[in-house]
């Protein structure tokens, strides 16, 4: 076949009449990696779900365009020729595999789905090619995986099964979109050079839709660079990096997030201590459910926290960071000492706690799901001064409220919308403005950049630069994104299965780590060589 393997030309796609995707003009070639790139709303993951005309709820409508599949026009092409190109010569690894999957089917019958749509196999040939498939995605001890459930693995796992589902028919061109989003940095690692791997051994064509520059730059060949639905620039991927072009591009590159936390005072007062906390829930077995063993999700964890200062706890997924932090604010049951402004929370009950909860508030990871979708603004930020401050006046609210507002850079006269009328950045600055509102001591911050762009990372870590350096806060900063962690923390615990591995300033962490588990943590995270040295910022 001469001329290159997908041809889009000239696409449109438009919603209800609204064009979110403006004349857009892309080429895939065989075995090319193809990143396309922007912030969210940009028109990424629309433009990649028009190639297999996925969009139908609501349903898109394409005013210009040609996408030219093998030659082949898919927007002229019936229901029944789609439903052969889709999961056969075109597959889709979608962003959050968690709802990808369905829940209620296990990993045999889902790809089982698959082999038996668009190759009739069924039974033990299927099964058989289902285990190799997963071996080759790098599930261990495939078979004995064949029964389990979406919930019952990892979620590295559940994106290796995505894989696999995807890679079943040997496919021409694979679409990732956002494929290590919601992972930690090892794991991304894993998964970025399994996506290499597969791609040379099938000899796909890869379309890699991504928010995260340090990805593209490690996998792609070209780049295409999309703002509010059109594509700005393309151009092989050194050269995005060397001699970018657009002022759009510039801006991409130099958005990761930058320089250092506030000075910390090495004499301040301890705000929060902990010694030898524990979480640990059983395993039990049996008609009798006798308790066999122990899950150690925090196993003996001491920390201390000063004033002004941020702490950070970093690790892979289940190594412990957000149960520590669950366990601190007294949200999950735990054991051992926890001292929260001189005074000892374990044993406290939930009505004596909850005067202590105005100085301790949580900024969680997800802002579509920690801001409830029934609420206004005003009523979400204000719904803790309710409660902590009855009498204070409904008028005196709305004051604190627009002050809150106002710190975290949105505009008060927008507090009586809902959050679907915010970006995913305005969101998180929603939910810290909630927690601002008390005008706490201490925050908790539970990945509170991991579901943003990395331009609205950067804006969200100087938000809360400038917010300690106001107010005094102390944080504790819960991250696998160790880039985010350099910008921000002043201390930094290393927690691997529950345990300490590793403690230390941020400097000495990134500078000499000791541990051979935080180099490997710093490899992943920061596209570096084992024993390459990091140069704190």
């Amino acid at each position: 076949m001469s001329g290159p393997l997908l041809d889009v030309k000239n696409l449109s796609v438009a919603f209800g009449g609204k064009l979110v995707v403006d004349s857009i003009n892309f080429a895939l070639a065989k075995g090319e990696t193809l990143a396309i790139v922007g912030e969210s709303g940009s028109g990424k993951s629309v433009s990649a779900l028009a190639i297999l005309r996925l969009l139908q709820y609501p349903p898109a409508s394409h005013p210009t365009g040609e996408i030219l599949f093998k030659g082949q026009d898919l927007l002229k092409a019936g229901e029944r020729e789609l439903r052969g190109v889709r999961g056969r010569d075109i597959a889709m690894i979608f962003q959050e595999p968690m709802t990808s999957l369905n829940p209620l089917h296990t990993v045999e019958k889902q790809i089982g789905e698959v082999l038996e749509l668009h190759q009739g196999l069924k039974g033990a040939a299927a099964r058989a090619q289902i285990v190799d498939l997963l071996n080759k995605v790098g599930i261990r001890d495939a078979s004995s995986r064949l029964s389990d459930y979406p919930h019952q693995l990892s979620g590295g796992q559940r994106q290796r099964v995505m894989i696999a589902m995807a890679l079943a028919n040997k496919p021409d061109i694979l679409i990732a979109d956002e494929p290590t989003t919601a992972l930690d940095v090892t794991v991304q690692a894993q998964i970025l050079k399994l996506l290499k791997d597969l791609q040379a051994e099938f000899g796909m064509a890869l379309i890699l839709i991504t928010h995260d520059l340090g990805i593209v730059r490690r996998m792609a060949d070209r780049v295409c660079v999309m703002q509010r639905g059109k594509i700005v620039e393309v151009a092989l991927t050194a050269d995005i990096f060397t001699k970018p072009q657009h002022d759009y591009t510039k801006m991409l590159l130099a958005a990761e997030p930058k320089g250092r936390p506030p000075v910390s005072q090495r004499d301040a007062a301890v705000i929060l201590e902990t010694q030898n906390l524990k979480v640990w829930y059983p395993i039990k077995r049996g008609f009798f459910k006798k308790t066999v063993g122990y899950v150690k999700a925090v196993d003996g964890l001491s920390l201390s926290l000063r004033e002004g200062q941020t702490l950070a706890l970093v690790g892979e997924s289940g190594s412990g960071k957000t149960t520590t932090g669950l366990a601190i604010m007294r949200l999950i049951a735990s054991e051992g000492a926890i001292t929260f402004n001189g005074r000892r929370l374990e044993g406290l009950r939930a009505k004596a706690m909850r005067p202590l909860r105005k100085d301790m508030q949580v900024v969680f990871q997800d802002p579509y799901g920690s801001l409830s979708p029934r609420m206004s603004v005003l009523q979400i930020v204000e719904e803790g001064l309710e409660i902590q401050n009855p009498t204070m006046a409904a008028k005196q609210r709305r004051v604190r409220v627009g002050e809150a507002l106002s710190e975290v850079g949105l505009d008060p006269a927008n507090m009586d919308r809902y959050p679907h009328e915010f970006s995913g950045g305005q969101r998180q600055r929603i939910a810290i403005a909630r927690a601002l509102a008390l005008q706490p001591k201490f925050i908790m911050l539970d990945e509170p950049t991991s579901a943003l762009d990395m331009s609205v990372q950067a804006q969200v870590v100087d938000l809360l630069r400038a917010l300690q350096e106001r107010h005094g806060l102390s944080y504790l900063f819960i991250s696998h994104d160790l880039k985010v962690v350099r910008a921000l923390a002043n201390d930094v615990i290393v927690l691997r299965n529950g345990k300490v591995e590793e403690r230390g300033t941020a400097a000495e962490i990134f500078n000499a780590p000791k541990a051979d588990y935080t180099k490997a943590l710093l490899a992943a995270a920061l596209n570096l060589k084992a024993d390459e040295k990091v140069v704190a910022q």
